[in-house]
């Protein structure tokens, strides 16, 4: 018999992946040509020429013993060093090596980031619609999710309903930007005024609230939108980055955490950082994967195919009568679905061989994501479906 906490997981298991496994059921029933799998955000775009030729330069240049072999928990120390000056470079900040901790992707480092901060009971505010993971990842430590309700159109987090939902018990505030699902970039004016909030509750409420920045999308960002680095805005701020979408290199599972020094109880938490690296059984980091990301710390996946991708797609379904959020980053649509249950608007997509994500698996039912990090083919040739899925609709 299994866990019963694992009975509820099982039960909740990703709706996403689900679809996804439909799809290649799907594919196999109808033809891959005539199925659309607008489900999962596994990047379309190959990762640069210079990830493959630095995995190579490494693997005939460096030590089998030492490209394979143990290393500090936080990651190899140069390439933790590198990381940190291509951060100082960028964002004008002023980290060292020992603010930086190798990762098994942005998931992994966002439960290493839980498991170091959580006690039973404590609070975490997420801003819906958000990554529905990120609910697992919290009961994975006993904490209580506190969700702040959408706020459509825009999507911008709702400030002030925020204020309201902080508590003695609240540990730790999750932001993801660019977001998923909406594609929507949070922007400077909206940091600074959560960054104002919880530097007031701090105060009144003689507690540490940490602000955690999940941040697999930041390079994905259109139109010259600028994306703000939290850590400059709050100092209670940890970052979270992983590489599946910048690299194109999500199934390599590696990324990173940034503790700054101002972090409250700095020495505590890298200390607690790094333990939890090794007995959630991670251990460390992927050690060539390590070493090929320093590599490329100045190299980006082709932004511009994806941006192509979403001036097609939200050209077509507007034109459709679709009602849909203009993404500033990521590489999602976030659409309203026609009729009031989107699980139903889901499954009659699929009549179409549409196959997308309903809203309420990021807790905003009404809408559903359109992952457009596919193939622009496959984008055109799916056009007559979203128009046929939309005229359905015309006569009810």
């Amino acid at each position: 018999m299994i866990a019963q906490k694992m009975i509820k997981y099982v039960e909740g298991s990703s709706v996403t992946r689900a679809m996804f496994e439909e799809g290649k059921k799907m594919a196999a029933q109808y033809g891959a040509e005539n199925v659309y799998d607008f489900s999962l955000g596994n990047p379309s775009v190959e990762p640069p020429a210079a990830v493959k030729n630095a995995i190579c330069e490494i693997l005939e240049q460096e030590s089998p013993c030492y490209v394979h072999g143990y290393m500090n928990n936080s990651g190899y120390e140069t390439v933790r060093e590198a990381i940190a000056s291509s951060l100082n470079k960028r964002f004008g900040t002023s980290f060292g090596e020992k603010n930086i901790l190798m990762t098994v992707g942005a998931a992994g480092g966002l439960n290493v980031v839980l498991k170091t901060l959580l006690d039973p009971e404590d609070e975490v505010i997420a801003f819906a619609p958000y990554f529905g993971e990120y609910n697992n990842y919290v009961a994975n430590f006993d904490g209580k999710m506190v969700v702040v309700a959408p706020n459509p159109p825009e999507f911008q987090p709702n400030v002030a309903e925020f204020e309201t939902k902080i508590t003695p018990k609240t540990k730790a505030v999750i932001i993801n930007n660019p977001n998923n699902p909406t594609g929507v970039v949070y922007s400077e004016e909206t940091i600074r005024a959560l960054a104002a909030v919880m530097e007031k509750k701090q105060k009144e409420y003689g507690t540490a609230i940490y602000l955690i920045a999940d941040e697999p999308y930041r390079e994905l960002a259109y139109d010259g939108v600028e994306v703000p680095y939290l850590t400059k805005y709050y100092d209670n701020t940890i970052v979270g980055y992983s590489y599946s979408k910048s690299l194109s290199l999500p199934g390599e599972r590696i990324g990173y955490l940034v503790i700054p020094d101002e972090v409250d109880d700095f020495e505590n938490v890298i200390c607690a950082a790094n333990v939890a690296n090794r007995i959630l059984g991670f251990v460390n980091a992927p050690s060539l994967m390590q070493l090929a990301v320093a590599k490329c710390l100045d190299e980006q996946t082709d932004v511009a195919a994806y941006d192509r991708n979403r001036t097609m797609l939200l050209n077509a379904l507007t034109q459709y009568g679709y009602e849909v959020v203009k993404p500033e980053g990521a590489f999602y649509l976030w659409v309203k679905t026609l009729e009031e249950d989107d699980s139903a608007f889901v499954a009659r997509a699929k009549e179409y061989n549409l196959l997308v994500v309903p809203g309420s698996s990021f807790m905003c039912p009404g809408y559903i994501r359109i992952a457009y990090c596919v193939d622009p083919e496959m984008i055109k040739r799916s056009l007559p479906a979203f128009e046929k899925l939309a005229k359905s609709y015309e006569n009810e």
